[in-house]
Order: C-alpha cells, then structure tokens, then sequence
C-alpha cells in the first residue's frame, strides 16, 4: 500500500531496540534495523531519505477508556490488530483495557480477540495474535476512583518494564463527552499526562466535542490545563478516509481541475451525507443531538473546508489547518434561516423493502421530540475563489439509500452552437467525488449520441478506487490510531477548527429551536418537501447520487 507520502505499508518495524520483525498481511516478514530515535525522526513523511520505508511507530502503549463499547469493539481493537499485522506496530506494543468490568486480563485477550475475529480486515495471523495478546493489560475501575487510576499507573509502570513502552503512552476517551473532563483530571492527578523529553503522552478526544460553542469552548479550557496543544488529537474518522485524502490529492496533484475550481466556472457545491438505517440503539446518544451536530457541524463542514481550501504551502499539520481555518472563517450564513435551511424527522416508511417505524416510535425516543434526523443548510463563502458560489449541505437517517459525496456542479456553457431540440436536456457538468460506499470519482459532460444527426446527451467518465488499485484501503481508524502513535496531526482538528465549526451552527439550531418544528419524511425517500424547496427558490435541484 503506496500512502500520500509516498510511502509503502509493508511489513516491517523500526524504533527503539534491536532488530524486530513485522509482519505484513500479503508478504512475509521483514526486519529492519532501529534506532533509538523518536517517532518524529522515523516518520518518513518527514525524512526524503526514506520515503520508501513504512511510516512504523516506535515503542508505545495505547489505553483506551470506556473499551467495552461498540467503538472500542468494531473499530478500534480490530484497527491495532491490522496495523500489527501490516507490521506497522512495535513488537513491545501494549493494549490497556479501562472499563467498568471484573475481568482479568485473559477474559479482556479473549474479548479483543472477538473482536478482531469479527471486525479486523486483514487475516487472523496467530503467530501476530501471539506476540501482540503479550502485550494486553485490563484495569477495573470507574473514572472518578482514584485507586482505580492508581492500579491504571502501576500497570502502565509495569509496562514500561516489561514491554518497553518507555513511557510512551496515548490515552483514547472512547467514553460519553460528558465523562471527558472527569477524564483528563484523573489522568492529571495521578501523573499520567506528564511527558518529558524522554517520554510523550497523547490524548485523543471522540467527537462530539462540545454541543455548541460555549461547551466546545468550556471543555477545551478543561483539556488544556491537562494537556498541551501539540498531546490533544481530536478523531474525525472521515478526515481518515482514503476517498476524503484524495479530495487535496485531486485538487493540488492535477493541473486539469484546479484552474476552473473558483466562481469563474463553479455554479454551486453539494455535499450529502445520507444513511439508510435510523437511529438503532443509539437513542440515549442520538436524542437532544440530532443530525446537524452530529453530522454537519464536524464531517461535513471539514469536507467542505477541503474541497474549498487555497493550496497549502506543505502538507503539515499547521499548514493545513491553516488554510481549513480561512474557509471556516469566511462561511457566511443565509440571512433568512427559514428560506434557506430544512429539517425533518423520518415517520414511518418502507426501507429495503421493510416496513420501518418511524423516529418517534423508536425505543427510547419521547413521542414529543423535536430532534431532526435529517438537516440541510444553505451557505456561502465571503472570499474572492469563492463569492456567489452557494454551497448545499444535507445529512440524514433512513434516507433512499447509503451514500455520502461531494458533487463540484460547473455553470453550463455560456454559448451552445447546436440545435435546441440536440441537446435540450443536457444538464451542468458535475465532478462528484463518491466517499462511500463506492469509494472513486465521477465526471459528468456532454457527448454526442451515435448516428446521422447531431444528438448531445449528458454521459459519466467513471473512476473506482477498486478497479484501479489492487492495495486494499486501510481503515479510517488505522490511519488515525497510527498517526497519534506517530504523532502526526494532519488528520486532526484543532479547537480553533472546532470552535469554528460551532460558530456557524449554533444559530441554526438555536433557530430552528425557537421558532420551528421539524418536518416529518417517511423513511426510505430523500427527506422533507422543504429540502427541496430550498434549492428550487434558487433554480437548482439536489441530485439523486
């Protein structure tokens, strides 16, 4: 696997030590000398020298709080089984379970090895399972029990000694956002986010952080007496994507796109995010949250923070954020809120050929709640590449269909030199870049139809991520687990970036609060009447991806 860098993901391990073996899913094993060096020195992204070696983390431990739920189970266990078994993690690496469970630290192996079993997407290896399971620690205890953390430092100790972690450890806060404060005290009080020149410390905090400006601002002053700017890591898992990279790939790599990426040529942008399954068990979480911060205010407002962004001077992390952070500023809101946003709430529906229940018969949902499950915002740009250029936002619960994607709609030629009956129906030229489920990249134009008479039809040059390249695409939190152990932070927002990101929000949802209801869509179709309404009051239609 050949990254953005330019790097190959294969197996092999380089840190602090001896020589060691990593083990990679399709090849047989490599060794390669390691120096005592730190993770920013092995990061070839940052040495020319060795852009041909894997990006490998060095000597470390990853503690993950709150690891008996359903992210630590699908996702982040089954993640460090896959970056083990592409050789891309130490062989001293260590995995601390925290959680609220008597288990002792076989019942905790035999948890993450499910886990892996189920979810990990290269093969089970049994010699990798073995040297990594060595490396598996659980500790008891509840967030605000200090002997809990008591145990939790002894063994990251142990750890230390044992598996030569050097003290080299990430926290991951896989837990409720309001658990995050008591949190980080803890870590705090009991010496564990202390780093020195001879160890570091990292915390990586789940989305959503905050649930409007004022509580992002809160809980950030609150991480910051903890923790330094440069420890926190902020997981969106869609900055993980493949197909969400190669936005900046598409756009800086080729000179084709880049010169008519501007109000000259642009006619709107339109950004979906739409799900096909309600809210299932998450109504606890889900309730009081709703789809625009859930959804718009962190995956969609960076998607378009990408897709709109000047080029960066270099791809590190200041730099990036830098230019993320100019499109965040310059997004202007509608004046009129009730003309140019819509929200909903799915009612019951056929889905997949079931009859489904509606949002308010879910278990656990108040039959009075005015929770949207599906948000779609109209906003603009104040800059010079971007003025006039409207950008569309949606997101939503038991839509059509699964999909999410960005979609460049260019103006129509200003000078057609046909007949009107050849091409009445051709429609705009649209780039749309698919970021799941069919990972690629699809350009829509114009093309003359075979035969005698001059016929123009709209057609799709189409490219899929699965038919151009036999690597396969690692997991978004692969990609973001490894760059914490590295501690690389192009993939992760900063609280400027959050905050924001709440700034433009905030007075939707606090309108749509005090003055509105949302409107009811049955399931499996595209949402609220008024969704649609919104883009015809501007002459244009959303597309039916």
């Amino acid at each position: 696997m050949t990254d953005a860098g330019g790097t190959t993901e294969a197996g092999s391990q380089r840190g602090a030590g001896s020589n060691v073996v990593g083990v990679s899913a399709d090849t047989e094993p490599l060794h390669w000398p390691m120096a005592a060096v730190s993770a920013a020195e092995t990061n070839p992204l940052r040495d020319p020298q060795d852009r041909r070696l894997p990006r490998i983390a060095g000597p470390c431990g990853l503690v993950i709080f709150g690891v008996t739920g359903d992210l630590a189970r699908k996702k982040l266990m089954p993640a460090v089984y896959d970056l083990a078994n592409r050789g891309l993690l130490p062989p001293g690496f260590a995995l601390v379970g925290f959680a609220r469970r008597d288990w002792a630290h076989e019942d905790f192996e035999r948890v993450v090895h499910d886990a892996v079993k189920e979810y990990a997407r290269t093969p089970f290896r049994e010699e990798v399972w073995k040297q990594l399971s060595e490396g598996f620690r659980f500790v008891p205890g509840e967030l605000d029990d200090d002997p809990s953390f008591e145990r939790l430092r002894a063994t990251i100790d142990d750890l230390d000694r044992e598996r030569g972690t050097n003290g080299n450890h990430v926290f991951y806060l896989s837990v409720p956002p309001k658990l995050f404060p008591v949190t980080v005290r803890q870590l705090k009080k009991h010496g564990l986010a202390e780093q020195s020149e001879d160890h570091w410390r990292r915390v990586v905090v789940e989305k959503p952080f905050g649930h409007d400006l004022a509580s992002a601002r809160e809980l950030n002053a609150i991480v910051s007496e903890v923790f330094s700017p440069e420890q926190v890591f902020r997981i969106d898992h869609y900055l993980g994507k493949e197909t969400v990279q190669n936005i900046l790939a598409l756009r800086f790599a080729n000179q084709l796109f880049e010169p008519v990426w501007n109000s000259n040529y642009v006619d709107h942008l339109q950004i979906t995010m739409a799900e096909d399954v309600g809210i299932g068990g998450r109504a606890g979480y889900y309730d009081g949250i709703g789809a625009a911060r859930d959804v718009i205010q962190n995956h969609l407002l960076q998607l378009v923070a990408l897709t709109a962004m000047e080029e960066p001077v270099s791809f590190d992390a200041q730099s990036l954020r830098l230019e993320k952070q100019k499109v965040l500023a310059a997004i202007q809101l509608p004046r009129r809120l009730d003309l140019h946003t819509a929200h909903g709430q799915y009612s019951e529906g056929w889905a997949g050929g079931i009859k489904v229940r509606g949002y308010l018969q879910e278990e656990g949902i108040p039959p009075d709640s005015r929770t949207e499950t599906y948000a779609a915002v109209k906003l603009d740009i104040d800059n010079r590449r971007w003025a006039g250029v409207p950008i569309y936002l949606r997101t939503g619960k038991r839509l059509a269909r699964r999909v999410t994607e960005v979609a460049v709609v260019f103006k129509k030629a200003p000078h057609l030199p046909f007949a009107s009956t050849a091409t009445e129906e051709l429609g705009n030229n649209t780039l749309v870049m698919r970021i799941q489920p069919d990972e690629g990249i699809t350009l829509r134009f114009g093309s003359k139809v075979p035969g005698s008479q001059m016929e123009i039809r709209d057609v799709t040059m189409d490219f899929a991520y699965g038919g151009a390249f036999t690597e396969s695409s690692p997991e978004a939190y692969e990609r973001l687990i490894l760059d914490v152990l590295l501690g690389d932070s192009p993939l992760f927002p900063q609280h400027e970036e959050v905050e924001l990101s709440w700034r433009i929000l905030d007075p939707i949802v606090n309108y749509w609060a005090e003055h509105t209801k949302p409107e009811q869509y049955p399931a499996g179709t595209w949402g609220p009447a008024s969704a649609d309404e919104m883009l015809a009051r501007d002459g244009r239609a959303w597309r039916r991806p």
